[in-house]
């Protein structure tokens, strides 16, 4: 999954890593692996560790487990004029964010370096919650409408992170009509 996620990514991102703590276990992918600056800090850290080994301003992070990220959208993203801190999806629904009926996608979002200290004041407080920071940047939402005219089944928010999960992608995948290339 992790192979399928980079191949994705590289089509928009010329600077391409994983954040991990063990290395030398994801030799086999080609990509620069950062070890998290404030470990044990949960996904937060793991932005914050992306965003201060980028070599560019902005920074797409995903999830490893997305394996239906969609092209169309993340080249949408990236065309995205950088006149914010924060790109960040938004779809209908409730989450722990508690934010009135929407939920932020923030692990497949754009980050710019002007978040360090941001995310750096949180972790350094023991907030790990990733929208605690939103409020302290210029946040730039990528609404529903528009996602949905790159990817109308918003699959790219699909995270295969459990054995159900899982499962239930392999089911997709393995039932889906082949498409048809031109």
């Amino acid at each position: 999954m992790l192979a399928l996620v980079i191949e994705r990514i590289r089509t928009v991102a010329d600077d391409v890593m994983i954040i991990a703590n063990d290395e030398g276990r994801y030799d086999q992918f080609g990509a620069r692996v950062v070890p998290d600056t404030f470990p044990g800090s949960g996904a937060l850290g793991g932005i914050h560790a992306a965003i201060g080994s980028a070599v560019n301003m902005h920074c797409l992070v995903v999830a490893c487990d997305m394996p239906f990220l969609n092209v169309s959208l993340l080249q949408r993203m990236a065309a995205e004029p950088r006149d914010y801190d924060v790109l960040a999806p938004v779809m209908p629904g409730e989450s722990r964010q508690q934010h009135g009926g929407f939920v932020y996608q923030t692990l497949h979002a754009i980050y710019g370096k002007g978040c360090l200290k941001a995310i750096e004041r949180r972790l350094d407080a023991g907030n790990r919650q990733v929208i605690g920071f939103y409020g302290d940047v210029l946040l730039k939402r990528m609404e529903i409408d528009e996602l949905r005219k790159h990817d109308p089944e918003l699959r790219s928010f699909f995270n295969a992170n459990t054995p159900d999960a899982l499962a239930a992608a392999m089911i997709y995948v393995n039932n889906r009509e082949p498409s048809v290339e031109s």
